[in-house]
């Protein structure tokens, strides 16, 4: 297999994605890649994120503003340094993970998407559809769910 040129992964700050940043990183590595780590998320008040994170308590990590996206990226930058990755952009995209993930892969000239496959297996996520088994089905480069669950 070619070696790639552009390696996206996407981070919700949960350890599940974390575990993609780390396996996306090595990849990067490997390859002498660039890597980029993309963030999607919706701006949200502090109230907001407070009450949301009453409500959906050990999900909460999906909710999050700017502020908590930055701070998800830099904590991925970091891991992923700490792999091997020397070539690192980190974005944050308002929108959903799906289309926020494509549009950075082509925005980027990706040629290899790394998500985690949380959701891949639930009920949900086989009934509403899930991150993995969505860009898998919609990305025109190659994929690479990474078993983090």
């Amino acid at each position: 297999m070619a070696a790639y040129n552009t390696v996206v992964v996407g981070t919700d700050g949960s350890d599940s994605s974390f575990a993609a940043v780390d396996r996306a990183a090595a990849v990067a590595a490997d390859s002498g890649a660039t890597l980029v780590i993309a963030c999607a998320y919706y701006p949200a008040s502090r109230h907001d994120v407070e009450k949301a994170q009453d409500v959906l308590r050990d999900e909460a990590y999906q909710v999050v503003g700017s502020a908590p996206a930055e701070d998800t990226l830099q904590s991925a930058r970091d891991r992923a340094t700490r792999v091997g990755a020397t070539k690192i952009e980190t974005v944050a995209v308002v929108g959903e993970p799906v289309e926020s993930l494509g549009k950075v892969v082509d925005e980027r000239a990706a040629d290899l998407l790394v998500v985690g496959n949380r959701g891949l297996n639930t009920l949900a996520g086989r009934i509403l559809g899930s991150v993995p088994s969505e860009v898998a089905r919609k990305s025109g480069v190659d994929v690479l769910i990474v078993h983090t669950t």
